[in-house]
C-alpha cells in the first residue's frame, strides 16, 4: 500500500506542535532535592511522562506508569516487538539564554527551548509517525512498544527499573531517535570516575570554595571560587585576571567582601562527548588559579584541575589517549566540581567516552597514578562500546527509507554519546538530527528547526512501518 507520508505528517501538523509545547513548558529537569517514593527523580520528569501518557490514552492506545520511572504503550500484535525508546527529562537549562528555556519560542522557523532537540522534539516527531499507521489502519505483523523514560540524562535509573519491574521482556529490536540521521549503529562507551580530595589548605592563600558544572556530561559553562590572600592585593589580582580573560577571550566577575574574594569565569556549555566543542569555565578558572601558592588538598584540586585537565580532551596527559580506526579516539569531559575547606571529601568527576579496546577498569588504574587525589571511585553506570554492522537487516532497512524520503546516500556513524539504542543488542539511534545540522543539544538556546521535525516525522513513519508491516 503507497502511502505519503510526507503529506500525512503535514496535516497533523498543528496538532503534533501543540503537543510538543505542552511537553516543553515543563521542567523535567531532574531534581534530588524534591525527590521522593512518588517522584523518583523529582516531581518535574514525573509530569512529562504524566503528560505524554495522557496524550498515548487520548489517542486510543493503552498506556502503563511503571511507579513514575518510564512508561510505555503498545500498538499492534505479533511474535516480534520493535522498540522504540525516548526519554522527556532534559539536562538542567543554566544560564546564557536569550528566552525563558521552559516557555517554547518560535523565531526564524527554529524551535528555542530546553528539550526542542534532545529528545522532546524527536520523541514527538516518532510519536505522530506511529500516530499515522495507526490513524490510516495500515496492516501490521509485529507490534510496537514505544516506551519513555526520565533518567536518560543522568544515570538510565529508569530503564533499569522499568526492565526490572515492568514484566515484559526486552523488545527484539528497535532504535531511539535521540541522535542524528542517517543512522547511529554505534556509541563509545561511557563511564564517569570521580577525583576526590580533602578540604586542607596549607600557605597564604586559602581556597574556601570552588564550584562548576551541573552535570558530568556537560561541559561546565562557568566556575565560581572563593579564596583570600594575605600577600596579592586585591587591585594585583584584578589585574591579572583581565589580562587573563583577555588572552582566552573569557568573560569573568570579581569582588571583595571583606578579606574573601569571589571569582566568577563564564565559557560555554556542550554536550560532554564533545568536550572540544565547549569552554571549560571550571578548568579555565581552575588554570588562573593555579598560578598562585595555595597549598595542601586545595593547592592539588587547582593544579589537577587547572594544568592537567585542562584543555585535555582525550586524556594525553593522564596516559589515556587512545583511538579505536572504526569508533575513534576517547575523549574526557571534566564535567563537575565541588570543594570546599569544611569538607572532607571533595571531587571533580571525569565522563569518558572510549571506543572498544579501552575498559573502565584501564581508566580507573590510569586515574590511580595521579599525584593529588586520595582517592579515585567508579560510578555503577557503565556502558561498554555497543555496534550493530550495517549488514544488520534493521540498520539496511532504516538506511534505505532515509535514502528514499531524503535522496541523501546512508551511512553508518559511531558518536560519543550513548543513547536508548544501546539497550537492545540489535538497537540503534535514529535521527532527528540532519546532516550540518548545528548541535545545540545540553547548550543554552537549545533549538530544533521546525521544518527538520516535519521531515523526521515522515522518515519516522514509513520506517515503522517498513518494520512491522
Amino acid at each position: 500500500m503507497a502511502v505519503d507520508f510526507q503529506a500525512e505528517i503535514a496535516k497533523r501538523r498543528d496538532d503534533m506542535l501543540a503537543d510538543l509545547f505542552s511537553l516543553l513548558r515543563i521542567n523535567s529537569e531532574r531534581d534530588d532535592s524534591l525527590a521522593d517514593a512518588q517522584h523518583p527523580f523529582g516531581p518535574g520528569p514525573v509530569r512529562a511522562l504524566e503528560t505524554f501518557l495522557a496524550m498515548a490514552e487520548r489517542d486510543g492506545y493503552t498506556s502503563r506508569n511503571i511507579d513514575n520511572y518510564a512508561g510505555h504503550f503498545e500498538y499492534g500484535q505479533g511474535e516480534e516487538v520493535l522498540g522504540i525508546f525516548a526519554h522527556l527529562d532534559v539536562v538542567p537549562a543554566g544560564s546564557g539564554w536569550e528566552t525563558d528555556p521552559y516557555e517554547p519560542v518560535i523565531k526564524d522557523g527554529k524551535l528555542y527551548a530546553r528539550g526542542a532537540s534532545d529528545d522532546k522534539g524527536p520523541t514527538v516527531a516518532c510519536y505522530y509517525a506511529l500516530k499515522v499507521i495507526k490513524e490510516l489502519g495500515l496492516p501490521v505483523s509485529k507490534k510496537v512498544r514505544f516506551i519513555v523514560g526520565t533518567d536518560e540524562e543522568s544515570g538510565w535509573a529508569d530503564m533499569d527499573y522499568y526492565f526490572k519491574h515492568s514484566g515484559v521482556k526486552k523488545p527484539d529490536f528497535g532504535f531511539s531517535p535521540d541522535a542524528e540521521f542517517p543512522i547511529i549503529n554505534g556509541e563509545k562507551g561511557n563511564i564517569t570516575q570521580y577525583l576526590h580530595f580533602s578540604g586542607s589548605n596549607g600557605s597564604d592563600f586559602v581556597l574556601h570554595s570552588f564550584e562548576g558544572g551541573l552535570r558530568e556530561n556537560m561541559v561546565p559553562e562557568s566556575a565560581r571560587a572563593v579564596f583570600s590572600s594575605e600577600s596579592l592585593s586585591f587591585t594585583e589580582i584584578q589585574s591579572e585576571l583581565q589580562q587573563f580573560a583577555a588572552e582566552n577571550n573569557l568573560q569573568t566577575d570579581l569582588s571583595q567582601d571583606g578579606d574573601q574574594i569571589t571569582v566568577t569565569l563564564i565559557g560555554k556549555s556542550a554536550h560532554g562527548m564533545s568536550p572540544q566543542a565547549g569552554v571549560n569555565g571550571a578548568t579555565y578558572l581552575a588554570c588562573f588559579l593555579s598560578r598562585y601558592s595555595f597549598g595542601g588538598a586545595a593547592g592539588d584540586f587547582l593544579k589537577i584541575a587547572g594544568q592537567v585537565l585542562h584543555l585535555d580532551y582525550y586524556g594525553e596527559k593522564i596516559g589515556l589517549a587512545y583511538e579505536d580506526s572504526k569508533m575513534g579516539a576517547l575523549t574526557m569531559n571534566p564535567g563537575v566540581f565541588r570543594f570546599a575547606e569544611t569538607a572532607d571529601d571533595n571531587m571533580i568527576a571525569l565522563n569518558f567516552r572510549f571506543p572498544q579496546g579501552v575498559s573502565s577498569e584501564g581508566i580507573y588504574q590510569q586515574l590511580t597514578k595521579l599525584d593529588g587525589p586520595n582517592a579515585v571511585t567508579v560510578s555503577e553506570h557503565l556502558h561498554e562500546p555497543h555496534y550493530l554492522p550495517p549488514s544488520d537487516p534493521l540498520v539496511e532497512t532504516l538506511l534505505r527509507v532515509y535514502e528514499k524520503q531524503t535522496g541523501l546516500k546512508g551511512h553508518e556513524q559511531i558518536i560519543g554519546g550513548g543513547t536508548f539504542g544501546r539497550l537492545l543488542e540489535c538497537g540503534v539511534a535514529y535521527g532527528a538530527m540532519f546532516p550540518d545540522y548545528e548541535n545545540t543539544m545540553h547548550q543554552a538556546n537549545e533549538f530544533a528547526d521546525v521544518d527538520d521535525l516535519y521531515r523526521a516525522a515522515a522518515i519516522y513513519a514509513e520506517a515503522i512501518y517498513e518494520l512491522i508491516k
